[in-house]
């Protein structure tokens, strides 16, 4: 089903498609007929080689831009050029997200806090994005639908913490929620065709959830193609003015 049924010649664009849930993405809606052109964000080439390599026989449909989302100057730099390219888009996904890296590794407790790590999270997961809807609303702005999401985790959710632990991640996730929240709030009189979302994925076996799969039941650690699918059908099945939503990868909606 094209993501977006009511238009058909979209331009997209995912950011953070190196690899897992976001090169997922690339994948899929370059297999959607209605996607001219699709823009995917990379920060490490080291780490993106799947993509480059995706790129070598996509021609001018998948176009690459580096960007780290901890930068403003490269956000805006990328927008810019979708701005002077094509001057409008479609659909963004902010598939950026950090857990773990090395000896970074998600707080099991209080005594485990530390300023530096929690910037940090912070910074990749939620600050990121509302930088991105900061430079995207110029190209959203246009006549036709459009919709802007993020990935975010149900573990942001401070309505469903019964388990605790993970605070940064989980306190970077529910600021993620509210600056998209918030976002959707100010696209409506701003941006009124952008309906804005976000997305819990479900845990996906990606090198993000790696090391935490063990106690995962097999029928609820989903594949990464299932995964895109999955969040793909609810894009896809937005309906006019629903918007400022965070759903689940079944589409029900998760409490804040």
């Amino acid at each position: 089903m094209p993501i977006l049924t009511d238009i058909s010649q979209a331009i997209a664009l995912v950011v953070g498609a190196s690899q897992g849930i976001g090169l997922g993405f690339v994948q899929q809606l370059l297999d959607d007929p209605t996607v001219t052109k699709l823009y995917a964000t990379y920060r490490n080439p080291e780490t993106a080689k799947d993509l480059l390599a995706l790129s070598q026989w996509q021609g001018e449909r998948l176009v690459l831009l580096k960007m780290d989302v901890t930068d403003e100057a490269q956000i805006e730099a990328a927008i810019q050029h979708i701005k002077q390219t094509d001057g409008k888009l479609h659909v963004a996904i902010y598939c950026v997200g950090l857990l773990h890296d090395g000896d970074f590794q998600p707080e099991k407790s209080l005594r485990s806090l530390n300023k530096d790590q929690l910037l940090r999270y912070f910074e990749v997961n939620a600050i990121g994005a509302g930088l991105l809807a900061k430079h995207l609303m110029g190209i959203l702005r246009h006549k036709e639908p459009s919709t802007f999401a993020a990935v975010s985790a149900k573990v942001g959710s401070i309505g469903d913490n019964r388990l605790g632990g993970w605070y940064g991640y989980r306190a970077s996730k529910a600021a993620l929620n509210m600056l998209m929240k918030t976002t959707a709030l100010e696209y409506e009189r701003r941006c009124p065709n952008t309906r804005v979302v976000m997305l819990h994925p479900g845990t996906t076996d990606t090198q993000l959830s790696e090391p935490f799969q063990r106690n995962v039941p097999p029928e609820k650690l989903f594949p990464v193609e299932r995964t895109v699918r999955q969040l793909l059908d609810i894009l896809s099945q937005l309906k006019p003015g629903e918007t400022g939503k965070f759903f689940s990868w079944d589409g029900t909606e998760l409490p804040w």
